[in-house]
């Protein structure tokens, strides 16, 4: 499942360049891009995402799955839809950008109570900035962030970053697998 997931991300998601081309939000150049959106938002993309989530957080002890809006949310909904058809519901919940100015005034959209234990998700970490922006703003509302998941880790000390918040991080796929998998693809093109 997880070689499948690789070659989507190389095929929809990853681009390479032997001189740094890509802007990262940062502003510094780099020769990767990952956008996984059209892989996340592809219907096998998120059933391979789900399933792969699912599986680190199946005896995690989580009550809830969700992220920093937009990047996170799709890969939060996939593993929400894998738990109910794994048979241990994980319920889903957004982190807004921006606070919600009116109404109950909240960082957190989803069905989620104060105290709950959870995992943070994220589609890419670079810095962790994010991933971190998420940690924060979850533990504002209340909640304890014991886990963080990203699907690709670029390799750039984001993971790191993310470990000074939360112990237990980790990434789903690499770039190193990216790259190398990407590499075998031209190659045979």
């Amino acid at each position: 499942m997880k070689r499948e997931l690789i070659d989507m991300l190389c095929r929809k998601s990853f681009q390479y360049s032997e001189k740094p081309v890509f802007k990262l939000v940062s502003g510094r150049m780099s020769h990767f891009y990952v956008n996984c959106k059209p892989t996340t938002l592809n219907p096998r993309g998120m059933y391979l995402v789900g399933q792969l989530l699912f599986e680190r957080l199946r005896d995690a002890g989580v009550a809830a799955v969700g992220g920093l809006t937009f990047g996170a949310d799709p890969v939060a909904m996939a593993a929400a839809f894998a738990s109910e058809l794994g048979g241990k519901p994980i319920q889903a919940f957004s982190i807004r950008k921006t606070q919600k100015d009116h109404g109950i005034v909240r960082w957190i959209e989803g069905d989620i109570q104060k105290g709950a234990r959870v995992a943070i998700v994220d589609d890419v970490a670079t810095t962790g900035g994010s991933t971190i922006t998420a940690i924060e703003r979850a533990r504002s509302e209340g909640i304890e962030v014991v886990k963080a998941v990203v699907l690709v880790d670029r390799q750039e000390g984001g993971l790191d970053n993310i470990r000074g918040y939360v112990a237990d991080a980790s990434g789903i796929v690499t770039r190193d697998e990216l790259l190398a998998r990407w590499k075998e693809i031209q190659a045979a093109s």
